[in-house]
């Protein structure tokens, strides 16, 4: 009944405003860049007598709906000679635009007054964009350009530490993060356990963090989206780009297949530095390759169609007993259909694997694990009037999980084959956006998002007497695993069990002033997938598994207010936003929890709930030789699992204690000034709280054994974490526009040699006997250098 009024509701109030704007017409088109016919994402399409604009889609399309009259056109886009013309709109008029690049090459940063208007008073907010170009100004361990290493020096945004995989978001997990490459989701975002990401800048089109405010095409991840196109590939001329560091190189080769018409782009990353091992009779390896395609195809005005893929790969050996193998795939088919100058579509049919394979010699055994989907989604862009932009559509991922195969690799191992009980879902959505200028001032976004999710068949589901798998006992204070009295199978069609959940969205923006304005956000997030891992960071030897009988989804709340201002005609911002979440179900595991090979994780894992809260300010310097921004966070982050009867303890007693990735304070500054046209100089420095952990408080002897005893979880931190990075880019001819390009980066990180603390272990002192703290440091200081180059 809810469903059908808000239907009713939907269509009366859309039959009403389209009837109103029957006098008006429609001015739409793609706007692309000149030089390659790249499709540009977020060029604002500003009519400055109307104080109106829109903004360009992820496939370079815009339309906007206007009275009937004669209109100033701006079109305006970072880095590109801006457009100004005059429209007469007397009847729909659809227009495609080729940008040019400016003389002087601008920043992303850098925005004109007017789009910094039109930016006001969207209600989108907890957003975050990054170029290429800035990912690479940005000082990294080894020289290497990094999109992750990037996102964490933004508010909000942090890691486990260095060496560690993935990144935490207003202090939510790793897993809790949607992570898209041309829409199609990545389960592992890090090479080399997190030394470098997935990520080739070089390939990189555009890219976008939502940190909240989340818009409702978005779903299956509580945390946060970061959304990352690739580039289409250059259908004017053939170009080549590339680097040479010194751990690692990358290439990336562009060019039309048929001129103006079809593309291509190949991008390759490889490192190389364990080639050198063995001249200092090191047999380790460690290292990683990667690969990045696309092909675009316009088919005529109407109808584009693109084939991308990556194909990522880890491989880490220790002599000959030891080989590591683990990455992900992924392959992608769009089609973009323009139903008419309001009606855009996207279909995608999408693949996505994830891989681990661990091969031990000295143990004689091989053992592969994964997760692989296949995902349909019909996505559309309706263009209503100048007051309304709808965004619905449909997705439907099949999920395959696969917890863990065990094989001899011998006939003379003693270990036994053995297959952990594969499982399997389907995971549903529809969604509807709708973006409404209420008045000159007031905007809102809002929609609702319908998720379902079907645990399917499996060969063999655990039963347990009276449906509870975990046992306390009271005697020890202590969980243990029930065993099962039976077992049940079902077939691969069958529902063992199904989920549904509305997920509403809201944002809202008033506009102060011209230079000023205040937002507000709400959302509801559904997660229906756990990543079990008992690290404070992910590893890639971590196994997804989906919700079911034992095993609720994670439910998100939200809600975000902000305020945001532009200082001295837009050379200086200033954006502020407090945010508050909690999320249901958010799994923990009992003392002692086996993770590796376990068949029945629903014996060591209790359910809880998690609360973050928070406030960001990030302050910016756009215009000038001197560019930046300083980033501040100041949050909590915590969790309670509470026993489920008033006998059990649940963990900590069933107190609120700190999540592994909670940082009190996180400040980061980014820099960056240009001496002259040769040389740009680039800084960062960072300061965090340390990281919470778990220490002992005590020992005791039993028959001769001593046994240390733990403090409550969390309830530790690891000390300070801070570190001073610098680089400086130096272009030997800056006025070459054509022909061989080329500049160097060298780099220094944690400039100071900061030896910030990984991990404190405690062991006993061999030779004085005493117990001993023991730090563990991944980095000190660490020079690089690298050579990039372009034809």
């Amino acid at each position: 009944m809810f469903l059908k009024k808000i239907a009713v509701f939907f269509l009366f109030y859309f039959t009403i405003t389209f009837l109103s704007a029957q006098e008006k017409f429609t001015f739409s088109g793609t706007i692309q860049e000149a030089t390659s016919n790249e499709s540009l994402i977020s060029v604002n399409i500003i009519i400055p007598e109307l104080q109106t604009g829109t903004t360009t889609n992820e496939y370079g399309f815009y339309s906007i709906t206007l009275p009937k009259g004669e209109y100033k056109v701006i079109i305006s886009y970072i880095g590109f000679a801006e457009v100004v013309e005059t429209i007469n709109l007397t009847k729909n008029i659809t227009k495609n635009y080729s940008l040019v690049e400016a003389t002087e090459t601008l920043d992303e940063v850098i925005i004109t007054e007017n789009v910094e208007k039109l930016n006001i008073k969207k209600p989108q907010m907890s957003v975050n964009a990054l170029s290429a170009s800035t990912i690479k100004q940005i000082p990294v361990v080894l020289g290497e350009p990094d999109v992750i290493k990037a996102i964490t020096l933004l508010p909000g945004v942090t890691t486990a530490g260095e060496g560690a995989s993935g990144f935490n978001v207003r202090g939510g997990a790793a897993d809790q993060n949607l992570i898209l490459l041309d829409e199609a989701t990545i389960y592992n975002s890090s090479h080399l356990f997190g030394f470098f990401s997935v990520f080739n800048p070089d390939a990189i089109k555009d890219l976008k963090l939502y940190k909240g405010g989340i818009p409702a095409r978005y779903g299956g991840r509580v945390s946060s989206v970061l959304d990352i196109y690739q580039k289409e590939g250059n259908s004017n001329d053939f170009h080549v780009n590339g680097g040479v560091g010194i751990v690692s190189s990358r290439l990336l080769i562009e060019g039309p297949l048929q001129k103006e018409k079809a593309s291509f782009l190949f991008g390759g990353r490889s490192s190389y530095a364990h080639l050198f091992l063995p001249l200092f009779d090191i047999d380790n390896k460690a290292y990683f390759y990667d690969l990045n395609t696309k092909i675009s195809y316009k088919v005529n005005k109407n109808n584009n169609v693109y084939l991308s893929g990556y194909f990522g790969r880890d491989v880490f050996s220790i002599n000959d007993s030891f080989k590591n193998t683990y990455g992900n795939s992924v392959l992608n088919f769009r089609w973009n259909h323009l139903f008419s100058d309001k009606l855009f579509s996207n279909l995608s049919l999408i693949y996505s694997d994830y891989y681990y394979g661990l091969n031990l010699n000295f143990i004689e055994f091989n053992w592969d694990s994964g997760i692989r989907n296949f995902n349909f989604k019909y996505d559309f862009k309706h263009y209503l009037n100048d007051k309304i932009k709808l965004q619905y559509g449909l997705n439907s991922i099949y999920h395959t999980f696969n917890p863990g195969k065990i094989e001899p690799s011998s006939d003379s191992s003693a270990i036994n084959s053995r297959k952990l009980i594969d499982k399997y879902a389907f995971e549903n959505a529809i969604y509807i956006d709708a973006e409404h200028k209420l008045s000159d001032k007031f905007t809102a976004s809002y929609g609702l998002r319908y998720s379902s999710f079907l645990r399917l068949g499996q060969k063999e589901l655990n039963v347990y007497e009276n449906d509870n798998p975990i046992l306390f006992n009271e005697e020890l204070q202590i969980y243990e695993k029930a065993d099962p009295i039976g077992t049940e199978t079902y077939s691969r069609n069958e529902v063992i069990q199904s989920f549904g959940n509305l997920e509403p969205r809201l944002a809202l923006a008033y506009q102060l002033n011209e230079h000023a304005s205040i937002k507000a956000s709400y959302n509801r997030l559904s997660q229906y997938l756990h990543l079990l891992s008992n690290t404070s960071s992910p590893t890639p030897l971590d196994v997804w598994t989906p919700s079911g009988k034992y095993t609720k989804p994670q439910i998100l709340d939200q809600v975000a207010i902000g305020y945001f201002k532009n200082f001295n005609n837009q050379t200086y911002s200033l954006e502020v936003e407090s945010f508050y979440k909690k999320v249901k179900n958010r799994i923990d595991y009992i003392d002692g929890a086996d993770l590796i090979a376990n068949d029945a994780i629903e014996q060591i894992i209790l359910n809880g709930k998690s609360r973050a809260y928070g406030l960001e300010i990030l302050f910016r310097k756009n215009e000038g030789r001197f560019k930046g921004w300083l980033a501040y966070t100041l949050s909590k982050s915590e969790q309670q699992t509470p026993g489920r009867t008033a006998a059990e303890t649940g963990i900590n007693n069933g107190n609120w204690y700190n999540t592994p990735y909670d940082k009190t304070h996180d400040v980061s500054l980014t820099a960056s000034y240009n001496l002259n046209k040769k040389w740009t100089l680039n800084t960062n420095f960072l300061l965090q709280s340390g990281q919470p952990v778990t220490y002992p408080n005590g020992q005791y002897e039993y028959n001769g054994i001593t046994i240390p005893s733990y403090a409550n979880r969390n309830e530790f931190r690891l000390p300070t974490y801070h570190r001073l990075d610098l680089s400086a880019n130096y272009t030997p001819k800056p006025e070459k526009q054509k022909g061989w390009q080329s500049y160097w980066v060298f780099g220094v990180y944690n400039i100071y040699n900061r030896r910030n603390a990984a991990s404190i272990s405690f062991s006993e002192n061999r030779n004085t006997g005493d117990n001993e703290a023991v730090r563990l440091s991944i980095f000190g200081i660490v020079p690089a250098v690298s050579y990039n180059f372009k034809f």
